[in-house]
Parts: C-alpha cells; sequence; structure tokens
C-alpha cells in the first residue's frame, strides 16, 4: 500500500478524487444497472436504444470491476482511462441526442461528460495516498531545473 508519512493536501485531493470515482462507478453499475432495472432489464433498454443486449453485461462488470479497483486504488490512472469508452459510447449512442441535462427522457449527456473529465483527471493526477498498487504516471514528469543560466 502506497501510504505516505505524512499527507499532503494534493495527496489527499487525489485519494478523494480516486475514492468517490470509484463510488460513482460503484453505484451506476451495481444500484442503477443491478438493484434497480435488473441486468436483463438493463439488457433490453441497451437493446431498444439499438445496442447489444449483452454489451449491457460487459458495461456493468466493467464499471462495478473498476469502480471497486479504483476505491482501492489498484492501478487507478489505467482503470479510469479504461473506463472512458464506456462513457463515450453512452454519450454517443444514448444520452448525446437527448440534451444537455441528465434528468431529460433517457438522461442527458452532463454526467457521462463530466465523469469522463474526472477519469482523465484521475489519469492524469495519480493514484493518491493509501493505493494497494499504484500505477506509472502516464507522462514522464518534467526535469525540475536547479539553477539557471543567470547565476
Amino acid at each position: 500500500m502506497s501510504a505516505p508519512s505524512s499527507l499532503t493536501a494534493e495527496q489527499a485531493g487525489v485519494t478523494l478524487l480516486r475514492a468517490s470515482l470509484g463510488t460513482m462507478y460503484l453505484a451506476h453499475s451495481v444500484v442503477l444497472k443491478l438493484f434497480t432495472y435488473g441486468l436483463p432489464g438493463t439488457a433490453a433498454f441497451f437493446e431498444s436504444v439499438g445496442l447489444p443486449g449483452w454489451l449491457a453485461y460487459v458495461t456493468f462488470a466493467a464499471e462495478a470491476i473498476g469502480g471497486l479497483a479504483l476505491v482501492l486504488g489498484i492501478q487507478a490512472r489505467w482503470v479510469a482511462l479504461a473506463l472512458t469508452p464506456f462513457l463515450i459510447g453512452a454519450i454517443a449512442s444514448v444520452h448525446g441526442a437527448n440534451g444537455w441535462v441528465f434528468t431529460a427522457p433517457n438522461g442527458g449527456w452532463e454526467y457521462p461528460a463530466y465523469l469522463i473529465v474526472l477519469s482523465l483527471a484521475q489519469a492524469l493526477l495519480g493514484d493518491g495516498a493509501y493505493a494497494l498498487s499504484p500505477s506509472k504516471p502516464l507522462i514522464r514528469p518534467a526535469r525540475r531545473v536547479t539553477g539557471t543560466a543567470f547565476g
């Protein structure tokens, strides 16, 4: 587990982002898709909007497993990136035509777009503190310049 000797505000913020993002993915999969609509009902909804029914099960599994991995801090950068195509697909195939507000019939695109932004931020910022399996940075950190040409 990656536990810093003294937690900085930045580390705490990234950890809070990771845990809350993971919780949202878990809620969207387990609470909405499994407990509210049921997986067969979710598959029927997918089919009603022109998607294959089996994709509902894949989406459920990705969101549930990915959400748990984020909460626990297991390769959070990569998990957050891996979940973004599901959200892009949700906007492109279902929510995009419904307008901005998510309370529109069949939901607007504000919520999935916001989760995309949060997922990309998580991928860029890293795992935060208390990650069970920290991920390597996506982009190599810039080298710090210790001196200047002017002395």
